[in-house]
């Protein structure tokens, strides 16, 4: 039963570490694969902690559980940077759509919009 566990916090750990790299090397990721294989790691960590529950469990497991602690944050981290990063592109994107949409005639004279 703790093998099972030992097991699915490894796949867990390193998918999160593939995923991580991936978004600091600024290479294209397929998002919605790496969310199925998130999902599917998580039940597969839950059915297995389930199963072990209520047992002693090996240093080992409990050393691993916060080693993925911390390559969970770290991915967390990232991840932030780039939505940030998005966000910011996307309000430059919409702002240069509203610019160019517009030909002032019913815009906010400069002068008048700073004073207000």
């Amino acid at each position: 039963m703790q093998t099972a566990l030992l097991r699915a916090i490894e796949r867990i750990d390193d998918l999160i570490e593939e995923e991580t790299t991936a978004l600091r090397a600024h290479r294209a990721l397929d998002f919605v694969a790496f969310i199925r294989r998130k999902s599917q790691g998580l039940l597969e960590l839950t059915q297995a902690a389930r199963a072990v529950n209520g047992y002693d469990v090996e240093p080992v497991i409990t050393d691993r559980l916060q080693d993925l602690k911390q390559q969970l944050e770290r991915n967390r981290a990232v991840l932030q940077l780039h939505l940030e990063a998005v966000r910011e592109v996307a309000e430059l994107l919409a702002k240069a759509a509203r610019d160019a949409e517009s030909d002032g005639t019913y815009s906010i004279p400069g002068h008048w919009r700073d004073s207000a």
